[in-house]
C-alpha cells in the first residue's frame, strides 16, 4: 500500500530554529510514504537530518510522537467540522451534510494526519492530549446530532446517532475518499454516496431531509 498526499520526501538538511516541528514534519512525509508503520525515531531523525538521539528532546518515544501528530489531526478535524456545522445555518440537516463533506475532504486532503489519527494502533487512554483532542472533535457531531433528534418523534439518543453517523462518514472516507492508494473506485463521488446513506438513515428514524422536521406520516 502507497500513502501519498502528504510532503515531499527525502531528507531535508535540519541547520537550525524548531527541532520539534522539523521532526513533525518528518514524520508526516514518512506516514506519508509508507503509512503509520513507517514512522520510527531513526527515520524521522534522518530525514530532518539530525541525529538519532536528537527525537528525545522533545518526545518520550515514536508513540509520543505520534501521538503528537494525531492530536494535531483531530485539531485541524475539529476545525473543519465545526466550520461546517456552522451553528447549524440552514437547518441541521444541511449542516450535517456539510459536516459529511468536510469529513470526506479531511481523509482526502490530509492523508497522513487522517492516518496518525485512525490507523497508527495508539492506546489512546494513554494519551490525555490527544484524547481530549479527539473527544472535542466528536463533540462537534454529537451535537449536530442533538439538534436533529430533537426533531424526530422517536427521540432516539443523540450519541446513538453520532456514533452511526460517524461509522457511515468514517467506512465511506477511508474506502472511497482518502487521498492515497488506498481508495477504492466508485460509479459515483463519495460525497453523493454519504449524502444518500445518511438520508435514509435518518428517515428511518423518522426526520425528512429537506426540513429536519419530524415526518407527520
Amino acid at each position: 500500500m502507497s500513502w501519498s498526499g502528504h510532503g515531499r520526501g527525502g531528507r531535508r538538511p535540519y541547520h537550525h530554529g524548531n527541532l520539534r516541528e522539523a521532526l513533525i514534519s518528518a514524520a508526516l512525509d514518512l506516514i506519508a510514504q509508507k503509512g503509520p508503520g513507517g514512522l520510527t525515531f531513526a527515520e524521522a531523525a534522518r530525514q530532518a537530518g539530525v541525529s538519532a538521539a536528537a527525537p528525545y528532546r522533545h518526545f518520550r518515544d515514536r508513540d509520543a510522537l505520534m501521538a503528537n501528530l494525531a492530536r494535531r489531526g483531530f485539531e485541524r478535524f475539529e476545525q473543519r467540522l465545526t466550520a461546517a456545522w456552522g451553528e447549524g445555518r440552514g437547518s441541521a440537516i444541511a449542516a450535517l451534510e456539510r459536516m459529511g463533506r468536510a469529513y470526506l475532504g479531511f481523509a482526502r486532503d490530509e492523508p497522513a494526519y487522517f492516518s496518525a489519527m485512525f490507523e497508527a494502533g495508539l492506546p489512546i487512554a494513554d494519551h490525555r492530549e490527544l484524547k481530549e483532542a479527539s473527544g472535542r472533535a466528536f463533540a462537534v457531531l454529537r451535537t449536530a446530532c442533538e439538534a436533529i433528534a430533537a426533531s424526530s418523534p422517536q427521540r432516539p439518543p443523540a450519541l446513538m446517532m453520532a456514533l452511526h453517523i460517524w461509522a457511515l462518514s468514517h467506512g465511506i472516507a477511508s474506502l472511497f475518499a482518502r487521498g492515497d492508494a488506498a481508495r477504492r473506485a466508485l460509479p459515483m463521488t463519495p460525497e453523493e454516496l454519504l449524502e444518500a446513506a445518511t438520508l435514509v438513515y435518518l428517515q428511518g428514524l423518522g426526520i425528512t431531509a429537506k426540513t429536519g422536521a419530524a415526518d407527520p406520516s
